[in-house]
This record gives C-alpha cells, structure tokens and sequence, in this order.
C-alpha cells in the first residue's frame, strides 16, 4: 500500500473519529430488568442520565432486591449501547479503504 494513501486516509479516520465522540454524547440506550420494574438510561459515554423505579419494587423490606435489579437494568443499557456504538463504528469505518479492517 502506498504510504501517501494511508496518509490520507489516517486523516479522514481521524475527522471521522472526531465526529464520532461528538455523536456518542447524542446517543441514549435504556436498559431494564424485574419485567420493567427498573429502567435506566445511560448516553453514549457510559453515564447514567435516567432512572424509573416502579413504585412496586421500593419495598424497604427487600433493598437488596431492589439494588439487584439496578444493577441488572444498567449492566441491560450498556449491552444495547454497545449494540448501538458497534453499528455507528461500521457506518464509520465503512468508506474507508484500510488494509486489514
């Protein structure tokens, strides 16, 4: 491969990479888990920006149930953002001419 092109393309990667961090802040993924009693939401970096309780499920008697079913409703909203951040990258990398991808 010619290094001029893989020049041109490490920059066109790079502008692309760039937009694309931009984009993630934009992306929402919702999780959940007990049959929707807990829902979450995180963005695109990874942060939790909402959270539902089901009025069903704050029982002050079972805190560790409800404390499970967080932690399963966020570990559910990763899983679909990964989804999503796989899709974006392979629209992203899918013009590109580079050896090996």
């Amino acid at each position: 491969m010619n290094p001029l092109d893989l020049l041109k393309n490490t920059q066109a990667l790079k502008e692309q990479a760039e937009q694309f961090q931009k984009e993630l802040g934009e992306l929402t993924a919702e999780g959940s888990s007990g049959g929707r009693m807990v829902t979450v939401k995180i963005n695109g970096h990874f942060e939790m920006t909402e959270i539902h309780l089901d009025p069903i499920c704050v029982d002050n008697r079972d805190i560790k149930m409800l404390e499970d079913l967080i932690v399963a409703a966020q570990h559910d909203a990763i899983t679909e953002m990964q989804k999503l951040m796989k899709e974006k990258s392979g629209s992203l990398l899918h013009g590109l001419n580079i050896p090996g991808l």
